[in-house]
């Protein structure tokens, strides 16, 4: 390499293989637009780049050398342009780098240190992840949905320079494959997202974490819904009946796993279905289109469906407003929807829709709700909207629209919905009716002293509602213990004037 004069980029250094260069000889043209980059970049806190530059200049600062204008392009056109202009060699890590330069004419050295890792090796059996970030070992995690366990997978930690020479060397096996088994979903000086193969890679840098971290994820399973050996009746519902389907669960509970089996359900049916996902990540057969939430402008994901008009769409995963939003409206355009969604329990699934529509309509939105536990469906919840006196509630006038949350398999209702005021009330029926002899009580309590009132619960409420004239004597000797047993039952307690009927 004695006598070579090659202009680096930003992988060069932050690899170490232009330091390796000069050991050999050769000369090193740094760009000023990437000196530009290296100090925005440091400013940031991703010193990588620069601690390269600093220890070849520490080293061999005879043998490197400033060129060019920092200019207004951006670092690469600028040394890309100047290796054309100058019929310089482009010395690079970066395979996409590579490629402009191979399509510019340019002559270049695309060289990848070996890396600490092989994905293939790592990924054996049951391991469902690997996690490295510098400073610390690397680990995997294996097992199940459910029974998961983290392992180290050396005691060494990770270097700043290892974690890019094994990003280096997956990004070089990707662009191989790109638009066949590889795509990316976000490209930024901080953060990449990438699918390569069944792998879903996530990288970040500082300022988005406080160091270099990679998280490589690949699907332990893949089941088809017969897997999960669900009831006839189940298996009926799905087919026949619903077409609002939550699938809800916390993380790493096989919450996509099923959602996965449920698209190719559908898809055996000969069903047109489609998935949003951020990102792309699940596992299915060619004819079921993925679409990208995060490489899409807002609004244009939601047009393609409206337009192409799915029969099923899987949302892999429901996080933000507008997917909320989406989802709702893709349902009221009477598109079957199956939605992924964190929750700790059933009905704090419904907490996170229910607020966003009319309660009345609920059910037309979410008809079949599928909570997730270790891998497998825990329990299966529907609902249907009647008017009625909700739970909790004794006089006729109180009916209003009312929905009604119902364990599946043995039809029995769990939870009732229902809007009292301006606040949707989530009212546990059996608790209800466990209430409801304390409530009897209570009213037996005040019936000693007074004629006009009523005593209803609202919510997480007693509502005390008491006639002209009576309210002194209700303060006086029923109110101390009307508030005991309200506390035993977990109740706050509100008294009102009684003003007739409501509407």
């Amino acid at each position: 390499m004695s006598g070579l004069r090659v202009v680096v980029d930003e992988s060069a250094l932050r690899l170490g293989v232009a330091g390796e260069f000069v050991e050999h000889g050769g000369r090193v043209l740094v760009h000023r637009a990437l000196l530009k980059h290296l100090q925005e970049r440091a400013f940031s806190g991703d010193l990588a780049a620069m601690d390269g530059l600093r220890n070849l200049m520490a080293s061999r600062g005879e043998q490197v050398e400033f060129v060019g204008e920092a200019g207004g392009a951006g670092w690469r056109e600028a040394v890309l342009e100047y290796c054309r202009s100058n019929r310089e060699t482009l010395l690079t890590a970066d395979p996409l780098v590579a490629r402009v330069a191979e399509s510019m004419g340019i002559p270049y050295r695309y060289t990848v240190p070996e890396p600490p890792l092989q994905l293939e090796s790592v990924f054996s059996g049951d391991v469902m992840s690997l996690h490295v970030k510098e400073g610390l070992e690397p680990r995997i995690k294996r097992g199940h949905p459910g029974r998961w366990v983290f392992e180290p997978i050396r005691e060494k930690p990770m270097s700043r320079t290892e974690i890019e020479a094994l990003v280096s060397t997956i990004m070089k096996t990707a662009f191989d494959v790109f638009g066949t088994e590889a795509f990316v979903e976000i490209d930024k000086p901080e953060l990449t997202i990438l699918q390569l193969g069944q792998f879903r890679i996530v990288i970040t840098r500082p300022p988005l974490s406080d160091g270099m971290e990679m998280t490589v994820v690949k699907p332990v399973l893949r089941v088809r819904l017969d897997d999960y050996r669900l009831p006839p009746k189940v298996l009926e519902r799905l087919e026949k009946r619903a077409e609002g389907i939550l699938i809800a669960g916390p993380p790493g509970m096989g919450k996509s796993t099923f959602a996965q089996a449920l698209a190719e359900y559908y898809r055996n049916m000969r069903k047109v279905v489609k998935t949003v996902e951020s990102p792309r990540d699940l596992n299915l057969p060619p004819d079921i289109t993925q679409y990208s939430k995060s490489a899409a402008k807002d609004g244009e994901i939601h047009s393609v469906l409206l337009l192409s008009r799915p029969d099923y769409t899987v949302f892999d995963e429901m996080r933000e407003a507008r997917d909320f939003e989406m989802y709702i409206d893709l349902r009221y355009a009477g598109i079957g929807m199956i939605g992924v969604i964190h929750a700790s329990t059933p009905i704090d699934a419904l907490h996170r829709i229910a607020n966003r529509v009319d309660i009345g309509i609920l059910p037309s939105i979410v008809d079949t709700l599928i909570f997730m536990d270790k891998g497998r469906v825990a329990s299966i919840h529907t609902l249907e909207v009647v008017v009625k006196v909700p739970a909790g509630l004794k006089r006729a006038d109180l009916a209003r629209p009312t929905v009604v949350v119902k364990d599946f398999l043995n039809d029995e209702p769990v939870y009732e919905l229902y809007v009292f005021g301006e606040r949707v009330f989530f009212v546990p029926v059996k608790a209800s009716e466990e209430r409801g002899g304390e409530l009897a009580v209570m009213r037996r309590i005040i019936g000693k002293h007074l004629t006009d009132f009523s005593v209803d619960r609202i919510g997480d409420r007693v509502v005390v509602a008491i006639g002209p004239g009576e309210m002194r004597t209700y303060f006086k000797k029923c109110q101390n213990k009307v508030l005991r047993m309200a506390k035993h039952m977990g109740l706050e307690v509100e008294v009102i004037p009684k003003q007739g009927p409501e509407s």
